[in-house]
C-alpha cells in the first residue's frame, strides 16, 4: 500500500490502484489494539514512544540481506504513480525509494520527514503552504532536489495540460486535479530549494499532498529539454512543448518483468534503490549510499512475490523474515503454532473488504432494483462470524465506508445514513424483487485478485446464499483481475469484491465515488454524491467533515453504490531475530518503516 499520496486511496489485495484511502472523515483518530513484535533495539537503541519512526540513534548500515513478502503480484515499475501501477504491492518497493514531506505513523498521525525538509501554513486565506526543501536533499545521482522537482509533481497531476481538453491529459497519472486546487503550482526559483502553493480553496488534506515524485531532470533530459526549460513549460501551461515529456513520464520507465529500467534514468530520492529483479520471483532493493537523511539500518530488502498461503512455510524455514499475508484462521494458528521462532504483530487497520458493482455498458446492476435483492442475500454476519471473529473477536459488519467501527464516531454516522435494512439475509424478500424484475437466474461474475483462500470462502458464501433467492454467482477469480488491460480494467465483471487501504486522509473517498475520477473502477455517477464531496473537501471544519460524511454515506447506501463488508483485522508476523517490525493501521503495512529493519547480533 502507500501513503503520501494526495490521490487518496489504494486497492488491497489489487495489483493496481490509486494512492490512499480515506480514514475518517470528522474523526477523533484511531486507537488501533496493536501488538509490536516488542524488538524494538538495534542498530542503535530505541525505545518506541510514539507512532512514528524509531529514534534508533546513530546507524550504521548493516551489510545484510531481509527478505519481505507482501503478496504474489509481480512488481511493475518505477513510476507507481499511474493507475496502472499505482498499488499496495508496488507501493511497498517504491515507497521505500522516494521521500515525501511527510509519512503516516502507526495510527494514521502524520510527521513531518525532516531529511527532506520542512513545510509550514503562512497563511489560511488564501491557505498558502511553504515548503523548504533541505540544502543537502539530493537524488541518487547526486543531482540536487530542488523547486522543479516539486514543478513536475504539480505537472503530473494537473488536468490543464492536456491535449485539447481535460479528458485527454497529458500525465497518465492516478491524481489528477492540483491544477485546480493549486492553480499557479509551486512559485519560487525552480533552481532554487523554497517555495510556496497557494490553494484556490481550503483543502483539509493539504499537508498529505505529493510534492515530490519522480525526478525532473531525468524527465527534461528525455524530452530534449534542460530542467529549468521543463519546469517553466509545466508552469506556463504550454502543453504542446511537453508531449513528449509526458510519454516518457508515462511509458519510459516501463520494461518487462525482470528487466530494469537504465540506471542513470531511475535514481532515487529516499533511502534505497532498484538493485535486480527476477521476474515472478522477487526485487531486490538496495541502500542508497549517498542518501541525505538518516541511513537505511540494512543493506539489502528483498521483496518475494509468495502467495499468501506459503508465507508461513517459508518464514519457519527462514526463507523470508517477514511476512504480510491476508489474515485467515489458519495463518494465525499456523503462527501461534511456532512458537518462540516469530513475533506476531497484530492489530486494527484502516482497510475495509466490500463488493463493489460495475455500473458500465449493460451491466445488469445499473438496475438499482437488483442491486438492492442482490445486498439483501449477502452474508455479511455470516462471513464476519466465520471469516474474521476468529482473528478478531471484537469484529462487527460495517456499515460505513469513510469511518471504521473502531473510532470514535462509526456509531454516529452510520444511525445518521443507514437502517440496518441489509444487516439480516432476506432472501424472499431478493426473490421478490427478481421475480418482479423478471431477472431470476441474473448471473453475477464476482471478480477478484486470485488466488485468495479468504474471498474464495466469502464468494462461496454468497453464492450459497445468493442462488437460493434467484441469481446464479459465478466465482470470477483471476490472478490477473487488477493487472493493466485485466479484467477490471476492462469492466469483465458484475462485482468486485476487494479492500481499499486508509491512513489519516479526511476527503479521500471522492477519488473513488464521484464522478470520473480515476479510482472510480465502476463509473458510479451521483451529481449529488459530487456535489457533496466538493462542500467536504473545500472546508478546513471538522465539523463540517462530520456532517457531509453522514450525507455521503445515506446517499450511496440508497444508491447502493456497493456493499461494504468488514474492516480487515492486521496480521503481519516476522522472524524473532528481525528488530524493529511494527505493526501500523494505515495502507503502508508492515513495511511502512523496513528502513529500520536489522537483524540482531
Amino acid at each position: 500500500m502507500r501513503f503520501q499520496r494526495v490521490s487518496k486511496a489504494v486497492v488491497v489485495g489489487a495489483a493496481m490502484a490509486l494512492a490512499l484511502s480515506a480514514c475518517a472523515p470528522g474523526g477523533s483518530g484511531t486507537d488501533p489494539k496493536a501488538s509490536e513484535s516488542g524488538n524494538t533495539s538495534g542498530n542503535g537503541s530505541a525505545e518506541v514512544t510514539n507512532s512514528g519512526l524509531a529514534d534508533l540513534g546513530d546507524i550504521t548500515t548493516k551489510d545484510d540481506t531481509i527478505a519481505v513478502s507482501v503478496g504474489a503480484p509481480e512488481f511493475i515499475s518505477y513510476n507507481g504513480f499511474t493507475p496502472n501501477t499505482y498499488s499496495t504491492y508496488n507501493s511497498a518497493i517504491t515507497d521505500r525509494m522516494f521521500a515525501s514531506f511527510s509519512y503516516f505513523g502507526t495510527d494514521g498521525k502524520l510527521y513531518p520527514n525532516e531529511d527532506l525538509g520542512s513545510y509550514e501554513k503562512v497563511s489560511d486565506d488564501p491557505l498558502t503552504i511553504k515548503y523548504t526543501i533541505s540544502d543537502n536533499a539530493k537524488w541518487s545521482d547526486g543531482t540536487p532536489i530542488t523547486v522543479a522537482d516539486s514543478v513536475l509533481a504539480w505537472g503530473v497531476q494537473n488536468l490543464n495540460l492536456n491535449e485539447g481538453s481535460k479528458e485527454k491529459p497529458l500525465f497518465n497519472s492516478v491524481s489528477v486535479d492540483l491544477g485546480d486546487t493549486v492553480p499557479k503550482g509551486p512559485q519560487g526559483d525552480v533552481a532554487g530549494k523554497e517555495f510556496t502553493v497557494e490553494f484556490s480553496a481550503p483543502d483539509p488534506d493539504w499537508a498529505l499532498q505529493s510534492w515530490l515524485l519522480q525526478p525532473a531532470h531525468v524527465v527534461a533530459k528525455e524530452a530534449g529539454m534542460s530542467t529549468e526549460e521543463l519546469a517553466n513549460a509545466i508552469l506556463a501551461g504550454e502543453s504542446d512543448k511537453l508531449k513528449k515529456a509526458a510519454k516518457f513520464w508515462n511509458e519510459g520507465w516501463n520494461t518487462n518483468p525482470g528487466t530494469l529500467p537504465k540506471e542513470e534514468i531511475m535514481p532515487v530520492s529516499g533511502p534505497y534503490k532498484l538493485g535486480s529483479w527476477k521476474a515472478g520471483e522477487s526485487v531486490t532493493l538496495v541502500a542508497n549510499e549517498d542518501y541525505y537523511g538518516t541511513p537505511a539500518a540494512t543493506k539489502q530488502l528483498n521483496f518475494r512475490f509468495v502467495e499468501d498461503a506459503a508465507m508461513v512455510q517459508a518464514l519457519q524455514n527462514k526463507d523470508i523474515d517477514v511476512i504480510n499475508p491476508q489474515p485467515t484462521v489458519d495463518t494465525l494458528a499456523q503462527l501461534e503454532a511456532l512458537g518462540d521462532q516469530v513475533a506476531i504483530q497484530q492489530g486494527d487497520t484502516l482497510t475495509w473488504e466490500h463488493l463493489d458493482f460495475n455500473f458500465r455498458g449493460k451491466n445488469a446492476f445499473k438496475n438499482l432494483e437488483l442491486r438492492k435483492a442482490f445486498a439483501m442475500c449477502v452474508p455479511r454476519q455470516n462471513i464476519v462470524d466465520n471469516l474474521v471473529k476468529p482473528l478478531n473477536p471484537e469484529a462487527v459488519v460495517m456499515n460505513a465506508r469513510e469511518v471504521f467501527p473502531f473510532q470514535d464516531n462509526y456509531e454516529e454516522v452510520v444511525s445518521a445514513s443507514y437502517d440496518g435494512r441489509y444487516d439480516q439475509v432476506d432472501i424472499e424478500g431478493a426473490k421478490k424483487i427478481l421475480e418482479a424484475e423478471d431477472a431470476v437466474g441474473t448471473k453475477v461474475r464476482i471478480g477478484y485478485s486470485a488466488p485468495n483462500e479468504r474471498r474464495t470462502n466469502e464468494v462461496a458464501a454468497i453464492k450459497s446464499s445468493c442462488d437460493e433467492a434467484g441469481f446464479k454467482v459465478e466465482d470470477a477469480g483471476d490472478p490477473k483481475f487488477f493487472a493493466p488491460g485485466g479484467t477490471q480494467e476492462r469492466g469483465d465483471y458484475d462485482v468486485a469484491l476487494f479492500a481499499w487501504a486508509g491512513s489519516g486522509q479526511i476527503s479521500s473517498g471522492q477519488n473513488i465515488y464521484a464522478t470520473g475520477k480515476p479510482q472510480n473502477y465502476g463509473q458510479y455517477s451521483n451529481e449529488q454524491v459530487d456535489a457533496e464531496w466538493k462542500t467536504l473537501a473545500s472546508s478546513l471544519d471538522p465539523a463540517v467533515h462530520l456532517e457531509q460524511t453522514k450525507k455521503i454515506e445515506k446517499l450511496l447506501w440508497d444508491d447502493l453504490y456497493g456493499i461494504p463488508v468488514f474492516a480487515h483485522p492486521g496480521l503481519s508476523a516476522s522472524g524473532s531475530d528481525i528488530q524493529n517490525v511494527r505493526h501500523t493501521a494505515t495502507q503502508s503495512q508492515i513495511v511502512w518503516n523496513a528502513e529500520q529493519w536489522v537483524r540482531a547480533e
